[in-house]
């Protein structure tokens, strides 16, 4: 689901007027960071608060002016917990929208309106509707009538001109016209509609459709996360041109060489590497660029090694300079220019939720009149207490606020007081544990002590490691055996005893720690559900083929054979399996860090989404039906259907559904290219098939997707690895309530939090925000 980009560069106004003008630019861990020093070599000076016109007039606030501030604290409030821009309209006309534009409902729309035009992409002509795509055995897949997926396209462009409209407004035209992100949001949406007249207009016959290349834009541009990341690899482009300009001038040179060590010669049998590798320059480049990725190792040493052993000389040189260190210096400047990357997203997503909490604190405070020798504002707790209950957060970090202002001695909070209590945000509390059953009996008690041990759980895990062992026997012994020779006694026997004791430990436990303790560990579910599935499959086999016995070997009844049932049971043993690794640290560990890493590196595989769709689509235009069933065949070395095939080519490996004949083989296509094995046979069949030209696709591709994507990958797992492997002995203090850490909480020493002259200079650079100190 893509995460919504905050709304940027908006002024808001106070005192119920609605503003307009100028604003502070959306990107804020740029502009507080650089003028950091700058706030530190100025004299401290005492915090000011809102300059409002009806208090210099002495007046006295209204109604309507007491709501107007409640609802902008609470809009503030909630931009912080999302770690939104504070910059955009505040009249009360605006917040309304404002909130239900970021509502749960509106977001879902438009998250499932993003995912509805992506997928068009599999049911539109040409449609990926078939079985297989190999062009051998593919049927004629079903398309859709025209005006089908256009008037689908029509309702998606409908909903982008809306959100499209509403951004617009809330951040006001005069920053609208600043924004590049909403100009290009334009631009996009008019190109699409005009294409998509022009097909209609063309009855849906037209072979290019210009529009599906941009609708991954639709996913792009929705999530700030990954326009921070597309912000940070343009960035890092010179550092990766200055190696890649360097990788090409290494490639070069030894084309050259190989040309001139590897000429034709009067010898016809000696000029084999010569007719297969290096014929001419475009073949040259071709065979050292995939040797480059070690595609092609050894095969493209293997005609000259065999005729010289010091030819060899020259390859291993080539792999060593390019693949050993240029290859690898590449991934190390990645690494350095992406070094901290995330430790900067954090930080500025840290000030974000400061600016929102302190913006909101200056609102409050202007709810209740100060004393005119004051130095410092304050806030109610009566009013925070208001705004809470509008907030729309975490019911449990609610709680926690509430019961905080409830125990505390004062009634009017400071700001670094309010700004204290909302730290709770930055916790994510683990639900506590339901006690376990108290039992009266002497022999229960016992019974749960036992049970509830730890060493049960090991006990278990043992017994899980055994069943392993015992698949693996008896798979192994009849590795070799056709089904009609294979005797499912012995594995049927041994897995109704070990189905027997999973169910025995599962009504155990539950005994021991109560269902609901019992449900409350993810890992208890997880052998649950999986008990459950293997004593319902167990059950249907006895139902459907009776007990095990010797030779038990029914013929094919019902949904499934015997065969399969025992296969799938066998499966899920195997996954069971899995339990053990919350108990071993090390594991638990490094699975758990990973699972973490899922959430901070969505960004970089929404790219990635992004770039796989552009480059399928532009596939689909490019080779669409090049590629068809024993078509131009010049080869020598296999007999397929009375053709002769050279070995290792498109056709003798039988690669023919690997093409670009709907959008679901063109995926599956560009990951075989993407891993670089053989990816040697998708550059000469396509060169073959269609233009030599075609080699500057899978080149591109190749420069994206592996060299490029897969090291920026690389990069920020050791980034965040390395954070995480650090801190692995972290404990946080004991306490009521068990605390999981955040990402923010993560990096939390060596985070800087802003200070009070950073967050009030940030406030006073919004024009129509009036302060002073």
């Amino acid at each position: 689901m893509p995460v919504p980009d905050a709304v940027d560069g908006t002024p808001f106004a106070v005192r119920g007027r609605s503003l307009s003008g100028s604003s502070v630019a959306t990107e804020a861990n740029s502009r507080w960071q650089a003028g950091r020093e700058d706030l530190r070599s100025r004299p401290p000076s005492a915090t000011g608060h809102v300059q409002r016109a009806e208090a210099a007039k002495g007046g006295r606030t209204t109604g309507a002016d007491n709501d107007l501030y409640i609802n902008q604290a609470v809009v503030f409030i909630e931009d912080a917990i999302q770690y939104r821009s504070i910059n955009h309209r505040v009249d009360s006309r605006s917040l309304w929208l404002y909130r239900w534009y970021y509502s749960r409902t509106c977001q879902w729309i438009l998250s499932l309106t993003i995912t509805i035009i992506l997928a068009l992409a599999l049911i539109e002509k040409p449609s990926s509707l078939t079985i297989t795509s190999d062009v051998r055995y593919r049927l004629p897949a079903w398309n859709p009538p025209c005006g089908l997926t256009e008037s689908i396209e029509l309702f998606c462009f409908l909903v982008f001109m809306v959100d499209l409209s509403v951004k617009s407004y809330l951040i006001g035209w005069e920053e609208f016209w600043k924004n590049k992100w909403l100009m290009a949001y334009i631009l996009t949406l008019i190109v699409s509609l005009t294409d998509w007249i022009v097909s209609l207009s063309f009855f849906c016959t037209e072979n290019a459709r210009i529009r599906r290349i941009f609708r991954p834009f639709f996913l792009l541009q929705n999530s700030s996360m990954m326009k921070k990341t597309l912000k940070s690899i343009n960035s890092t482009l010179p550092e990766m041109a200055s190696v890649l300009l360097l990788l090409a001038v290494h490639l070069s040179l030894f084309t050259m060489f190989a040309m001139l060590l590897f000429a034709r010669t009067k010898d016809g049998q000696q000029d084999k590497e010569w007719v297969v590798y290096f014929r001419n320059l475009p073949d040259s480049l071709t065979s050292l660029l995939v040797l480059l990725t070690t595609a092609n190792n050894p095969d493209v040493m293997i005609p000259a090694y065999s005729k010289n052993r010091a030819y060899s000389i020259f390859f291993i040189l080539f792999t060593v300079l390019g693949n050993l260190f240029l290859m690898n210096l590449l991934t190390a400047i990645i690494y350095n220019q992406f070094r901290g990357y995330l430790l900067k997203s954090v930080q500025s997503s840290l000030f974000r939720r400061r600016l929102g909490i302190r913006a909101a604190f200056e609102v409050l405070s202007s709810l209740k009149e100060t004393p005119g020798i004051a130095q410092q504002s304050y806030v109610s707790a009566g009013a925070l207490v208001q705004v809470l209950q509008k907030v729309g957060m975490d019911s449990r970090c609610k709680q926690v606020l509430m019961r905080s202002l409830k125990r505390g001695s004062c009634d009017q909070l400071s700001a670094s007081q309010f700004q204290k209590l909302f730290e709770e945000l930055d916790k994510d509390a683990i639900k506590q544990h339901p006690p376990s059953p108290e039992y009266q009996s002497r022999f229960m008690q016992k019974m749960q002590f036992a049970f509830g041990h730890p060493y049960f759980g090991y006990l278990g895990n043992v017994v899980a490691l055994a069943n392993i062992v015992s698949i693996c026997v008896v798979l192994v012994m009849d590795a070799d055996k056709q089904p009609s020779e294979r005797d499912d006694f012995f594995l049927g026997t041994i897995n109704c005893f070990f189905i027997i004791y999973y169910l025995l430990e599962m009504l155990l436990k539950i005994l021991a720690m109560g269902l609901k303790r019992y449900l409350s560990y993810p890992s208890n579910r997880f052998d649950g559900l999986l008990t459950v599935i293997l004593l319902v499959l167990e059950i249907a086999t006895f139902a459907e083929y009776g007990f095990p016995h010797r030779g038990w070997r029914p013929e094919f009844m019902g949904l499934l054979s015997l065969w399969d049932m025992v296969r799938l049971v066998n499966m899920l043993i195997v996954f069971r399996f899995l339990r053990i690794i919350p108990n071993m640290k090390f594991m638990a560990l490094v699975v758990t860090t990973l699972l973490d890493l899922v959430k901070n590196l969505r960004a970089f595989a929404g790219i990635l989404v992004v770039v796989f769709y552009a480059f399928a689509i532009t596939g689909i235009m490019l080779f669409k039906d090049a590629v068809g069933p024993m078509r131009n065949i010049s080869a020598v070395n296999t007999t397929y259907d009375n053709v002769t095939l050279q070995c290792g080519t498109y056709e003798q490996l039988e690669y023919w559904p690997n093409n670009f004949d709907d959008f679901a083989a063109a995926v599956v296509t560009l990951w075989d290219v993407m891993v670089v094995n053989n990816w040697q046979v998708f550059l000469e069949a396509f060169s073959r098939y269609s233009s030599p030209w075609a080699k500057i696709y899978f080149v591109a591709w190749w420069l994206i997707s592996s060299v490029i994507w897969v090291n920026l990958f690389v990069a920020l797992l050791l980034e965040n690895f390395i954070h995480k492997w650090d801190r692995r002995c972290h404990r946080e203090p004991p306490s009521g309530i068990e605390y999981q850490r955040t990402v923010e909480l993560m990096f939390r020493d060596v985070l800087e939090e802003p200070t009070e002259e950073e967050l009030m200079e940030k406030l006073h650079q919004h024009p129509h925000l009036q302060l002073c100190r």
